[in-house]
C-alpha cells in the first residue's frame, strides 16, 4: 500500500483577519507550536506505523499558483523533500482540486500498485498526532475495501458552526461505521439534540480513500468536474517544481466540494448503498475557523488569557491578545479579541467574532489593500517591508535570500535609491554590473534597467527609497525572470 498524504492548501481564512490575508492566509501562519499549520500538516504522517511493505508518499499539495513559493519555502524548512506542487490557476473548490490529486497520485505510484490517498485540509489543527495517526490506519483498512472514509470528531458541545454525521451501522469490529446521513450546520437547539443521542460526530473534512475509488465516484456524481479535471491533467506542464494542470480546462471547471459534489450524494437516504464511512477521531482537532478558537488551544494564564507576543494585561479576563510588532496593554477587558499587526489592529468582542469577515468585506468594497496584503510581501527571491510612504516617496526594507535574484525590470514613475545595511549586493544599472557592499549605496534612475541578486550565503538587507509621481506595484516592467513571472519584450518595453 502507498500512503499518500494530499494536502488541500486553497482558501484565505478571512475570519482570522488581520493575520490571515488572501496574500498570506492561515495555513502558512505559526499560531499553535512551532510549525505552521501547513508545515504541521505535511508532517503529520511521518512516523505512522506502517506494516511491512507499505510506504509513506511524499505530500502531494494543491494549492494556489501565487502561493506555490511560500509553500515550498514552508515545506523546504522542516526537511521535506520531493513534495508534488500541484497549482490552481483560480479556486474551484475541493472537489476538482481532489480530482486532480487522484490523477497526479495514480501516474507517479509505481506500476501495479494502488496509492491510499490521505486527504487533508492545509489550515487544521491536531494536537494529538498519535491518535489521528492510528484512525488515519484504521481508516485505510476500510478504505481498502473500496470505501470512502471520513473523519468525525467527537463533539464536546453543541457547536452550530459545524456540519454533522449521523453514523449508521458498525464497521471494523465496531470501530468504523457506515454513514446514515449528512446534515448541514444546525441551529442551537438541534445541535443540542444530536449531542445528546450520541449518534452524530462533527464533519471534520479529512477523507481516506483510493485514488481509483474517488475517479470512479466523480465520475458517477459529477461527470462534468470529472472531465474538466481530465483534461487539465492531460495538458499539464511542468514548470520547475511545480505541475501546472491546462488553465483552460481548470477555469472551465465547475466549482464544488468533496462533500456535495460526491459525499451527501452517495449517502443520501433515496439511495445509501454503504459506500461512506466514518472514523471517530478525538486528536484535540481545531480548524481555527475564529480567533476565539485559540483560546481553546493556546496557553492560558491564571486569567483565562492567552496572551501572545508583547502584551501586558492588567485587571483582563478571558481575553487572546496578540501582538506581532508593537506592545498590547490590556486594562480592564473580558472576553475581548485584540490583534495588532504592523498596519492594522483588531478589536472585537468574542460573542461577535464571526463578524470578522463582515470587516474585510468592507475593506474589499472601499479598495482597501489591508484586505489582501500585510504590509510585509514575500516574493521568490525574499521579501520587502513598507516602513514609511508620503507624497512622491516611499521607504522599502528588502531582504533577498542567499543566491536569489530579482527580475531585470525598470519603471517608468520613479527613481530608486538603494542602501545595504548587510550583505553584498550585485547591481545591474543599464551596461554597468557592480558590487554594493555594507554601509554603501547606489541609485537607479528612472526608466534605467536594473537588477539586484545576492551573491552571497547569508541574506542581503538593504533600505530602499522611492521617489517619483507613481510608487505603485504595478509600475514595474519585467524583461527577464528566473521565476517565470510574466516578462516584455526587452525591444519595446510593452508589458506581456
Amino acid at each position: 500500500m502507498i500512503l499518500q498524504p494530499v494536502i488541500l492548501c486553497g482558501g484565505s481564512g478571512t475570519r482570522l483577519w488581520p493575520l490571515s490575508r488572501e496574500q498570506y492566509p492561515k495555513q502558512l501562519l505559526k499560531l499553535v507550536g512551532d510549525h505552521t499549520m501547513l508545515q504541521a500538516t505535511a508532517l503529520r504522517l511521518s512516523g505512522a506505523p506502517l506494516a511491512n511493505g507499505d510506504t509513506l508518499a511524499p505530500p502531494l499539495l494543491v494549492g494556489n499558483d501565487e502561493y506555490r513559493f511560500l509553500i515550498a519555502q514552508q515545506l523546504k524548512e522542516v526537511g521535506i523533500e520531493h513534495a508534488q506542487l500541484v497549482l490552481e490557476p483560480c479556486g474551484r473548490n475541493t472537489a476538482p482540486a481532489l480530482t486532480l490529486a487522484a490523477h497526479t497520485a495514480q501516474r507517479a505510484a509505481p506500476v501495479g500498485q494502488e496509492p491510499l490517498l490521505v486527504v487533508m485540509p492545509a489550515d487544521h489543527i491536531i494536537q494529538n498526532e498519535a491518535a489521528f495517526r492510528a484512525a488515519v490506519l484504521l481508516a485505510a483498512e476500510v478504505a481498502c475495501t473500496g470505501k470512502i472514509v471520513t473523519f468525525g470528531i467527537c463533539p464536546t458541545a453543541p457547536e452550530t458552526g459545524y456540519g454533522y454525521i449521523k453514523r449508521g451501522a458498525a464497521l471494523a469490529g465496531g470501530s468504523a461505521s457506515l454513514v446514515e446521513r449528512f446534515v448541514e450546520k444546525p441551529d442551537l437547539a438541534t445541535a443540542e439534540q444530536y449531542l445528546s443521542t450520541g449518534q452524530y460526530l462533527w464533519n471534520s473534512g479529512i477523507f481516506v480513500m483510493q485514488a481509483s475509488t474517488w475517479l470512479a465516484k466523480i465520475e458517477q456524481t459529477r461527470p462534468d468536474i470529472a472531465t474538466s479535471m481530465l483534461q487539465a491533467f492531460e495538458g499539464r506542464s511542468q514548470d520547475r517544481d511545480f505541475l501546472r494542470p491546462d488553465r483552460a480546462a481548470f477555469a472551465a471547471c465547475a466549482s464544488d466540494s468533496i462533500d456535495y459534489a460526491v459525499l451527501e450524494k452517495l449517502a443520501s437516504a433515496s439511495h445509501n448503498t454503504g459506500e461512506v464511512a466514518v472514523v471517530p477521531l478525538e486528536a484535540k482537532w481545531s480548524d481555527l475557523g475564529a480567533w476565539n478558537a485559540l483560546l481553546e488551544l493556546g496557553e492560558r494564564d491564571s486569567q483565562h488569557n492567552v496572551l501572545m507576543g508583547d502584551v501586558l494585561a492588567i485587571e483582563t479576563h478571558n481575553t487572546l491578545a496578540i501582538a506581532q510588532g508593537r506592545l498590547i496593554a490590556c486594562v480592564g477587558l473580558d472576553n475581548i479579541v485584540v490583534v495588532e499587526t504592523p498596519d492594522a489592529v483588531l478589536v472585537a468582542d468574542q460573542s461577535h467574532i464571526q463578524q470578522v469577515k463582515d470587516v474585510v468585506a468592507r475593506l474589499k468594497l472601499d479598495q482597501r489593500s489591508e484586505s489582501s496584503a500585510h504590509r510585509k510581501v514575500y516574493r521568490p527571491w525574499g521579501c520587502y517591508d513598507s516602513i514609511d510612504c508620503g507624497v512622491r516617496f516611499q521607504v522599502k526594507r528588502i531582504v533577498v535570500n542567499p543566491g536569489a535574484t530579482l527580475s531585470l525590470q525598470m519603471h517608468h514613475h520613479r527613481a530608486e535609491h538603494w542602501i545595504v545595511v548587510s550583505g553584498t549586493a550585485c547591481v545591474t544599472r543599464g551596461e554597468e554590473s557592480f558590487l554594493v557592499s555594507e554601509n554603501q549605496s547606489t541609485y537607479i534612475p528612472l526608466g534605467t534597467l536594473h537588477r539586484l541578486e545576492n551573491p552571497g550565503k547569508l541574506p542581503l538587507e538593504m533600505i530602499e527609497v522611492q521617489s517619483g509621481g507613481y510608487l505603485g506595484e504595478d509600475d514595474i516592467v519585467r524583461f527577464d525572470d528566473h521565476y517565470g513571472r510574466d516578462v516584455a519584450q526587452l525591444s519595446t518595453g510593452k508589458a506581456a
